[in-house]
């Protein structure tokens, strides 16, 4: 038996709240008996084999104990799997009495495994209240990690974060990378979302993402690098946040106006005919692409070309991978270089969309996390990554 615990699922929007769903259906359908739990408002899926509690409310300590109570009802021992990220679990992404809850649990004979998709925020010379934040997550990492039995982590370089702070505490790390979350449609939706967006253009440029202050520079750069090139593409933005970011973006390039468009949010199966509507996805990110990016995941699963950056945190094997076209981080002109010659040349994009997906259902589709966490295997690291093995 699983319990997967969480901090959000839908019908809220979010990354970690599609994943655990994706998750829990795949360790179902192989025969697991899977438990989520939940804040107040997830809902379970009438059709889903699996059973979601939407107990945690608002990770306070009395919705902490009501739900160890009700774990306590389950067979001993109980395994936990735990999707961690900080800012997730409110109180200001300081929540310390979740973090001692789970310590009590591992304790008193839980088994408890972390999927970490965020480890900590960094400290800042310019910021007092992110350094309390910094210092916090460092004392909550610290306590997950006595708990844990077992480390997942969605991108290499999380383990050398993580590590001092297990104190030399024995603990197996091992390399859980995030699936996308969608799933391809037929041909006449993706057709109509096409033509609706094309208009006079005969290209389109899109972005999957939520638009944050750390993206929308690199995307705005990209974007008026690409326009001033050629007249004839359009821009589609996918996603929450996208219809704000359209507004920035035409108040501050007013010759944009009617070549942008933004989908606002969507259910899952639309963003996919949205996305695969797209000549080029455009996804620069200010650490660079990564195993935890889904919004990257979401054009390799599709066969989108997809045109990203490199930073500290991308894993070498993206370069040799053969599968995106990545320029370091800042570099406007070479990502509209890049951009501009997949669309000119019809046989390297479906090379390199046919590269995207092969490389994707080798490496990243959740049957190969279905496959760590139930035993029937290990994920190991593409070759040329930054910390190179398996489970540790």
């Amino acid at each position: 038996m699983i319990h997967v615990i969480t901090p959000e699922y839908p019908p809220r929007r979010g990354g970690v709240a599609h994943y655990t769903r994706q998750l829990a259906r795949e360790l179902a359908h192989g025969g697991e008996d899977v438990h989520v739990w939940c804040p107040g408002g997830g809902a379970g899926d009438r059709l889903d084999q699996f059973a979601v509690h939407a107990e945690l409310g608002r990770f306070g300590w009395s919705d902490l104990v009501r739900v160890g109570t009700l774990l306590d009802r389950h067979a001993a021992p109980r395994r936990l799997v735990v999707q961690w990220v900080p800012h997730g679990y409110r109180y200001h992404a300081m929540n310390l009495p979740f973090c001692i809850w789970l310590w009590k649990r591992a304790a008193a004979g839980d088994d408890v495994e972390l999927v970490v998709h965020e480890p900590f925020v960094e400290f800042t010379r310019s910021s007092v209240a992110q350094n309390l934040v910094a210092a916090v997550q460092r004392v909550m990492t610290t306590i997950l990690l006595s708990a844990a039995r077992r480390v997942w982590i969605t991108i290499p370089a999380w383990e050398a974060l993580l590590r001092p702070f297990s104190f030399g505490k024995r603990i197996p790390f091992g390399w859980l990378p995030i699936p996308s979350s969608l799933k391809e449609q037929d041909r006449d939706a993706i057709s109509a979302v096409r033509e609706t967006l094309l208009g006079r253009s005969t290209r389109i440029v899109g972005h999957f993402g939520t638009y944050g202050d750390l993206v929308a520079p690199l995307l705005t750069a990209a974007i008026d690098a690409i326009a001033r090139r050629s007249p004839d593409i359009r821009f589609h933005l996918i996603g929450i946040g996208s219809e704000t970011f359209r507004a920035r973006l035409i108040a501050g390039l007013p010759r944009l106006d009617g070549r942008v468009s933004a989908s606002g949010a969507l259910e899952l199966q639309d963003v996919s005919a949205h996305v695969a509507a797209c000549d080029v996805l455009l996804q620069p990110y200010p650490d660079g692409i990564s195993s935890r990016r889904t919004t990257a995941m979401a054009g390799l699963s599709l066969g989108v070309p997809v045109v990203t950056t490199k930073g500290h945190l991308t894993e070498q094997f993206w370069e040799t991978s053969g599968a995106v076209r990545i320029s370091p981080v800042g570099d406007a002109a070479r990502l509209a270089d890049d951009t501009i010659a997949l669309l000119d040349d019809d046989r390297e994009r479906t090379r390199l969309a046919e590269a995207a997906r092969a490389f994707y259902d080798r490496e990243f589709d959740v049957r190969h996390a279905v496959r760590a966490l139930t035993g029937a295997g290990s994920v190991p690291i593409p070759d040329g990554a930054l910390t190179a093995g398996e489970i540790r």
